[in-house]
């Protein structure tokens, strides 16, 4: 077991239909990740997923980026194959996804806790147990009456991406947060904020 490495996944759709989408938020925390490593996504060998491996900072932790290749309904068994083949416990395991119930540009981070009728948070949970980290980016709530499914399938709104780089870049920054100081000391710094 490698006692520097952090496995990080961002939960996301693939193809460019989704890209842009509420659903994929995670991903796009993953990417500005990889942006700040200089690095490019490379396919795993041996898991459903790109991943980029490399450090922050010369003699810091090992950080393991990964999106899955996958639909979001299916992130358990890349979660799983990524955690075996790296030797990764859930307590150096980050998932970044997506969040209902948490205002658009808010943070919230945890440990384990439910799925919330997220599917991929919920079949990673069925592969892995629910012990892992949780960076969980807020999405908000779908206005009037529609439909939950069809809201994080759709692009943000144009008030909105004025304001998504700074959420993503507020996300990445909670990761290496949890990476660097642990879990509470990023929650009292996250959570903290006005």
């Amino acid at each position: 077991m490698a006692i520097d490495t952090w496995l990080v996944l961002g939960l996301g759709n693939p193809g460019d239909r989704y890209r842009a989408t509420r659903h994929n938020v995670g991903q796009m925390v993953i990417d500005e990740l990889a942006t700040r490593m200089h690095q490019t996504f490379s396919r795993h060998p041996r898991a459903n997923a790109l991943v980029v491996e490399g450090r922050t900072v010369p003699g810091g932790p090992k950080l393991v980026l990964a999106k899955s290749t996958g639909y979001m309904n299916t992130s358990g068994a890349p979660a799983s194959q990524l955690v075996k083949y790296y030797g990764v416990p859930l307590e150096r395991t980050i998932v970044v996804h997506d969040e209902l119930d948490i205002p658009f540009d808010s943070l919230k981070l945890k440990r384990g806790g439910g799925h919330g009728g997220h599917n991929g948070l919920r079949d990673i949970s069925s592969a892995l147990g629910a012990d892992y980290l949780r960076v969980r980016v807020g999405i908000g709530r779908p206005p009037g009456r529609q439909d939950a499914a069809d809201y994080v399938l759709r692009p943000f709104a144009a008030t909105e991406r004025a304001t998504l780089p700074v959420l993503v870049s507020d996300a990445a920054d909670a990761v290496m947060m949890i990476v660097e100081d642990g879990l509470l000391a990023a929650q009292q710094r996250v959570h903290g904020r006005p």
